[in-house]
């Protein structure tokens, strides 16, 4: 099992600051930004590069809910970025979208 996956199961604890049935937000431990966190799909899929076309809905979801919180939060300005691949800078080989955002 992958560490987003026991975060996700509340094996490791962590800053969670969103939850929902399709992701779990909490914060990076290593924030390149004022603000950085990351939204994990709750299904295990492994990168962009393993989604199916059914999975559509839930990079959809990851996208709209960074948004509100970007909103929430009240940032400045912010990036959204997925890394694919070990030479896409994809270090946890789980789905999850970087938010990172200015204050």
């Amino acid at each position: 099992m992958c560490i987003f996956c026991k975060i996700i199961n509340k094996e490791i604890p962590s800053d969670i600051e969103y939850e929902d049935n399709i992701c779990t937000v909490f914060h990076d431990i290593n924030p390149k930004g004022d603000h950085h966190m990351l939204l994990v799909s709750k299904k295990h899929i492994p990168s962009i590069a393993d989604l199916e076309d059914q999975d559509g809905d839930i990079v959809k979801h990851l996208i709209l809910k960074a948004r509100d919180i970007a909103k929430e939060k009240k940032m400045s300005g912010y990036k959204l970025i997925f890394n694919v691949g070990e030479k896409g800078g994809q270090e946890i080989f789980h789905i999850h979208l970087h938010l990172i955002g200015s204050a």
